[in-house]
């Protein structure tokens, strides 16, 4: 029987951290590997050891597999992890683990071969009879053959990258006119994420759900699935909210979806956890995605309804050992829901965010899991996925899990760089969310036009709150005014601040009251006038009394600037009073500037260009993701400053028109 005593985590973030805390309560030593970008990482600080396996880019570190066998050796490491994303699904990776003599924690390199290319996988499952969404999975891939194909099909359909999933390389295309521009995309996002620009394409369903069965298998041919995973509510056809069990799901569907997955695993001798996803009708017509051959971002949802470690099964089973549960003996209890965390802009068409993580506070609610890789101090970094942690609810009826997870939502504090909270909120408060009713379209159905996803305005008791922290900290460092701070001999005075809110700016008063008001606050805006009084500070933590009602908030202040966690979430706010009038700002309507930290992948225009209002003038990549930037006006390019392949910083300029 193969074993092992010191596993290597060849990933980074939640899961590297998820892994090692199953893989420590099991006596094994953890290994963790990081580029020089994730040097002060939390899943560094968690393992037994550590090892740098290169700079920043993927490409150059996580992807790897020299570098990551090279640290296996250094290290003394006999067994690797690979989590999922980067090698998880690489045949490759699995072969030269297998060659060094080190145990690859997953399945078989001709499994993930054949489940990893959604070409092959699909002539697989239909041969299979595995039921398959009807489209083209042949090998021709010249756009003459694809666009006959699409042609036979009809549309809507879907355009997705054979090697990958995660949403990368996948396009919906609803007339032929879009399709030439939509392969382009799909094949260049594909080869940038998964290093194939291979392509399949299938009939688009009609607001389908997205439902996938855990199963697992051993080495002595034991087959089981853990039931399924309801995984519909998503953006860009990335999930961002998951639950099991499926809210139409039936015992009879159960069985069948069940069983399908265990067919579809068995066909490729399957070994390992793995998910198989399907789309699911409104008539209960359910047919075969893909198949995932490692451990799912969602799998905590699972875990939660089973009771089971999925981790601890994945090890178990590397270690030779048979499957602990049969089939019969697999039930699901209550339900869960996970909802992710991703550093991204809601407001600003969900541009992902870089920056530095200055406060991160999960919440502690019971039936309440947060897995995360955050600690203060990180650095979020364009080279990776934006997602920075989960947050799972558990409880014992839909609804009880839904709002403990509201709770936690709301209670999670992250400041520094903007997240998604609030459109998570807003997502699980919606009318049909809490009803069940969603489709893979919920998202671009209900939320293209709220106004949730536009910029936002600043709650007015949240300027105030950031008013009058302000006005303290500002107090605190004039130590020895301290006392006198707003006062006067006659009336109180009022200390004025032109507080910077995004593009905002905010004129505020603040008057420290007098007599019977004394130790309390005025604080004046343009649409409120509310009293506040500081209660106590204790760290981060902020307790006051906003007109009469008390409330606990956090922030930070760092001289003229201030993080505080408000209704909307992570808000920066910076008192510019005393800056010298401020040029215009940056980024006029005749310049397109770099909406965040990334590389320039291509260039469609050239200086003297004559271009057309809402034209691609230049593509980018960052966090793993391809974004187009459209010229802002009609107009002729005067100034080129980018190249391909150019690193560039967010809000730098590329290109200037007059």
């Amino acid at each position: 029987m193969a074993g092992f005593k010191t596993l290597l985590i060849a990933n980074r973030g939640e899961i590297a951290c998820r892994i090692m805390r199953t893989a420590a309560a099991l006596g094994y030593r953890t290994v963790a590997v990081y580029s020089t970008a994730d040097a002060n990482s939390r899943h560094v600080q968690q393992a037994d050891q550590a090892v740098c396996i290169g700079s920043a880019p993927a490409s150059q570190s996580y992807l790897d597999i020299t570098a990551i066998l090279d640290a296996a050796r250094r290290s003394g490491a006999d067994a690797i992890h690979p989590g999922y994303g980067f090698l998880s699904e690489n045949a490759d990776f699995a072969e030269a683990c297998d060659a060094a003599g080190i145990i690859f924690v997953g399945p078989s390199a001709d499994a993930i071969r054949l489940m990893g290319s959604k070409r092959l996988s699909k002539l697989a499952m239909l041969e299979a009879g595995v039921p398959c969404i009807p489209g083209y999975q042949d090998s021709a891939q010249d756009d003459d053959t694809l666009v006959q194909q699409a042609e036979m099909i009809g549309f809507p359909l879907m355009i997705k990258a054979s090697a990958g999933g995660g949403g990368r390389g996948m396009r919906l295309v609803h007339q032929a006119a879009e399709l030439p521009d939509q392969l382009r995309s799909a094949r260049s996002e594909a080869q940038s994420a998964f290093g194939s620009a291979e392509l399949i394409l299938e009939k688009a369903l009609i607001r389908p759900r997205h439902v996938e069965i855990q199963i697992f298998g051993d080495n002595h041919g034991n087959l089981v699935h853990l039931g399924e995973r309801d995984c519909s509510v998503q953006r860009r056809h990335q999930k961002v909210i998951e639950e099991a069990p499926c809210p139409v799901m039936t015992p009879e569907l159960r069985a069948a979806m069940g069983q399908a997955a265990v067919k579809a695993a068995a066909s490729v001798d399957y070994s390992g956890a793995g998910t198989v996803e399907f789309m699911l009708d409104a008539d209960g017509n359910f047919y075969f995605l893909e198949m995932n051959t490692r451990l799912q971002v969602e799998h905590p949802v699972t875990e939660m309804v089973t009771g089971l470690d999925l981790v601890a099964w994945q090890l178990d089973v590397a270690c030779g050992l048979p499957l602990p549960l049969r089939q019969e003996q697999i039930g699901m209890q209550g339900h869960a829901i996970e909802a992710r965390l991703y550093a991204e802009d809601p407001t600003r068409d969900f541009m992902p965010q870089t920056g530095r993580i200055d406060l991160w506070q999960p919440a502690h609610i019971e039936g309440v899991r947060i897995d995360h890789g955050v600690c203060e101090d990180q650095l979020v970094t364009p080279y990776y996925d934006p997602m920075l942690a989960k947050i799972i609810a558990h409880g014992a009826t839909r609804e009880l899990a839904r709002s403990r997870l509201v709770k936690a939502l709301e209670q999670s504090v992250l400041l520094g760089v903007n997240a998604n909270q609030r459109f998570l909120l807003n997502l699980l408060e919606h009318p049909a969310f809490a009803a069940g009713n969603t489709s893979t379209a919920f998202i671009a159905e209900e939320f293209a036009t709220d106004p949730s996803l536009g910029p936002q305005p600043l709650a007015a008791e949240d300027l105030v709150v950031a008013a009058a922290l302000l006005y303290q900290a500002s107090a605190q460092r004039c130590s020895h005014l301290s006392q006198l701070h707003g006062w006067s001999n006659t009336a109180a005075i009022s200390s004025r601040y032109l507080l910077a809110h995004e593009s905002d700016m905010h004129r505020v008063e603040v008057t420290a009251l007098r007599g019977e008001e004394t130790g309390s606050l005025r604080v004046d805006t343009a649409g409120a006038s509310l009293r506040i009084r500081l209660l106590g500070q204790h760290g981060p933590q902020v307790t006051l009394e906003l007109d009469g009602i008390r409330q606990q908030r956090t922030c930070l202040v760092d001289g003229a600037r201030i993080a505080l966690y408000g209704q909307r979430g992570n808000l920066q706010l910076e008192d510019i009073s005393n800056q010298p009038p401020a040029a215009a700002e940056a980024g006029s309507s005749h310049q397109v500037l770099a909406p965040m930290d990334g590389a320039v992948t291509e260039i469609t225009a050239a200086v003297g260009s004559t271009v057309s209002k809402g034209q691609v003038l230049l593509r980018m990549e960052a966090m793993k993701m391809e974004h187009s930037l459209r010229a802002p006006m009609d107009g002729t390019i005067s100034q080129l400053l980018a190249s391909e392949g150019q690193q560039v910083k967010g809000r730098q300029l590329l290109i200037e028109l007059s």
